[in-house]
């Protein structure tokens, strides 16, 4: 499908419910979501059944089902770091299933019929407020909680060495992947492509290992998705194939930042995958785990606690979960039972915000 965009301003809402700066998640190491869902957002199991172990919950507690990603990204893997971790801590079970991530998690939420679920910030800031994405268009999911702020999820655009595209605006009137249609990843692809001016390309819309397929054979110029790196996609394509990636530029990354406040700078490191030496300047989005206002505010404490209590425990994006970060960048109004934790920690969004922008060298007097 040929597409011609027409230039104009993604939904970037605020209020009580709004953005909070993302200070904190650049250049640092994000693991895989091999869809943009291996990011979470594709990856799905066709069947979308509990692959892990039954839930085990002990006498008093109570079984909750987490809808994580696709068994081969990284939301599957840290839904079962998840499970441990509460069924090691607390009374209740957790039941892992395998989805299409967030968009589908996110309505899920919506529907009560998850009690938790992976999901990428901006897809939970656009079904809580109804916009954006046809799934949730005029239909606002204002029933969904956060409880934590979890990994960055980097944009990676990848081609192949000799492509000849180096930046996004490149790739006007290229052949491009963007992710499973309707994804969070399709989203994130469609913002960045027009902040760089691209109006005419072909678009092909798959999960992202048949987009991989799609690069390997020169199928596509460029394919586009989202997840913490390394991705296991790529990494397994880099040993086949030389490839490179595109750079998303200081104008686009300015114009995409002022429109889309959910997205913060990133950069994908040199040497992260076979044949890729130096840094490349992209975009990320942020994983989060969420719930729904009618799961209990006990249980809800009692999971956030079992987590951040035991984040040793964690061995998928463990270099980010962190209680000092677990608020920033939070889209949607927190569950009671998360905050009375935080409380408790005496860890606020303020805090967050604060602990992030020293990080990064911001409003740092010593580093002035």
């Amino acid at each position: 499908m040929v597409r011609h965009i027409k230039r104009r301003k993604f939904i970037a809402l605020g209020g009580a419910a709004g953005i909070v700066g993302f200070a904190g998640c650049i250049g640092e190491d994000a693991e895989d979501e091999a869809n943009g869902d291996d990011n979470g957002d594709n990856g799905d199991d066709e069947n979308g059944e509990d692959d892990l172990e039954e839930a085990q919950p002990e006498e008093g507690g109570e079984t909750l089902s987490l809808h994580a990603g696709g068994t081969e990204g990284t939301y599957y893997p840290l839904a079962g770091d998840m499970k441990s971790i509460v069924e090691d801590q607390t009374p209740h079970g957790i039941q892992v299933q395998s989805t299409g991530a967030s968009v589908e998690n996110a309505a899920s939420l919506g529907r009560e019929e998850a009690e938790l679920a992976l999901v990428q910030n901006d897809i939970t800031y656009f079904a809580y407020n109804g916009v954006e994405l046809d799934e949730f268009e005029g239909e606002p999911l204002e029933n969904i909680r956060g409880i934590a702020s979890l990994y960055p999820e980097t944009i990676h655009i990848v081609t192949q060495e000799d492509s000849g595209i180096e930046t996004v605006e490149d790739l006007e009137g290229a052949s491009i992947n963007t992710g499973d249609a309707g994804s969070g990843t399709q989203v994130n692809a469609l913002q960045i492509l027009e902040s760089a001016g691209v109006e005419e390309f072909d678009e092909q819309n798959t999960d992202f290992g048949t987009a991989a397929d799609q690069i390997g054979d020169g199928d596509v110029d460029a394919a586009i998705t989202v997840g913490g790196y390394p991705l296991g996609a790529i990494e397994d394509l880099s040993a086949t194939q030389d490839i490179s990636f595109v750079e998303v530029t200081d104008e686009a990354r300015d114009t995409l930042l002022d429109d889309a406040e959910w997205l913060a700078e990133d950069e994908i490191p040199g040497g992260t995958y076979d044949g890729v030496d130096d840094d490349v300047e992209t975009v990320s989005v942020q994983a989060m785990l969420a719930t729904h206002e009618g799961v209990d505010a006990e249980i809800v404490e009692e999971v956030t606690a079992a987590m951040f209590d035991n984040v040793d425990d964690f061995t998928t994006q463990a270099d980010f979960i962190d209680l000092e970060t677990a608020q920033e960048a939070m889209p949607i109004d927190l569950h009671e039972g998360a905050a009375a934790y935080f409380d408790e920690q005496d860890v606020d969004e303020e805090d967050a915000e604060d602990d992030a922008e020293d990080e990064n060298g911001e409003d740092d007097e010593e580093d002035e």
